[in-house]
């Protein structure tokens, strides 16, 4: 069976994307999205968002924000991979770096070591080098960068020693 889209007015997808962005920050990328999954095209388009960005529904800054802060305390990623993040969702590089100015630098340093910590139990049945390496890898991926993981392995498997 297929589905028959209804029409949605404007000022019903105006409604909706309230609501939608009432839930939780959105970007604009997000809004935009959801628009065109409504079928709202052009300068419908453009007058929605100009009118939930007056109306503060939609703030980029305010996203970038709280983005990077949850995926800082709570999923505990490394700069680069919310940077990455950040980008795919097109939010533009001043909102990225006064996302970032909230975020003290030890607080990054704090979760790679937590990663560090709790993945090296993870790999105690490997030599050294090999749990080096996994552990490099595992720690790129969370988003941390060469020489930081480099560093603090060092000083890790040399506190261990």
């Amino acid at each position: 069976m297929s589905k028959i889209k209804k029409y949605i007015s404007k000022d019903e997808a105006l409604s909706l994307l309230q609501k939608y962005c009432a839930y939780q920050d959105r970007c604009h990328q997000e809004v935009r999205t959801k628009l065109l999954s409504y079928q709202i095209y052009g300068d419908d388009l453009e007058d929605i968002i100009s009118q939930l960005i007056q109306e503060k529904y939609l703030d980029e800054l305010r996203y970038a924000k709280s983005f990077v802060r949850g995926k800082v305390n709570i999923k505990k990623w490394g700069p680069i991979k919310i940077k990455q993040h950040l980008a795919q969702k097109q939010i533009s590089a001043y909102c990225q770096l006064k996302a970032f100015e909230e975020i003290e630098d030890r607080t990054h340093l704090e979760n790679l070591q937590y990663w560090l910590s709790r993945k090296e139990r993870d790999y105690s049945k490997d030599n050294e080098f090999i749990k080096r390496q996994k552990l490099m890898r595992f720690l790129q991926s969370k988003g941390f960068e060469y020489s930081e993981i480099k560093d603090q392995l060092n000083r890790h498997f040399n506190k261990t020693e």
